[in-house]
């Protein structure tokens, strides 16, 4: 019998530390649906991604929410959103939470992700 070899996903820095994911706040800048699901463009300070809204029915566009693996999960104030940047700034935690975000594809593990016409 002959072993194989099989491939291995490389784990994010994250993984290797077990450490638990955040939920980044951002500015709604447009809303759409897609196929059905409420969907929105969201700005984590430069980083823009797709985000299910379909949780959030009352989020508008220039509202603030808290984002988990692509999905909003509440809305908060801006005086809110950027006091928890701020927070997130000086533990040293926003850098690498916005370049996780950068490379995220979420439309990919979840089917989401269309953009707005």
């Amino acid at each position: 019998m002959q072993a194989i070899a099989l491939p291995t996903k490389r784990l994010s820095r994250r993984q290797e530390r077990r450490e638990m994911c955040l939920a980044v706040p951002g500015r709604v800048e447009a809303i759409y649906d897609e196929q059905g699901t409420r969907m929105g463009r969201v700005d984590f300070g430069g980083v823009v991604k797709e985000v299910c809204l379909a949780c959030l029915p009352e989020i508008a566009v220039g509202d603030y929410t808290i984002v988990h693996v692509g999905f909003a999960i509440g809305k908060i104030d801006e005086d809110s959103a950027k006091e928890a940047l701020k927070t997130f700034e000086e533990l040293g935690l926003l850098e690498e939470e916005l370049n996780e975000l950068k490379q995220a594809d979420c439309s990919a593990d979840y089917g989401l992700g269309a953009r707005p016409q």
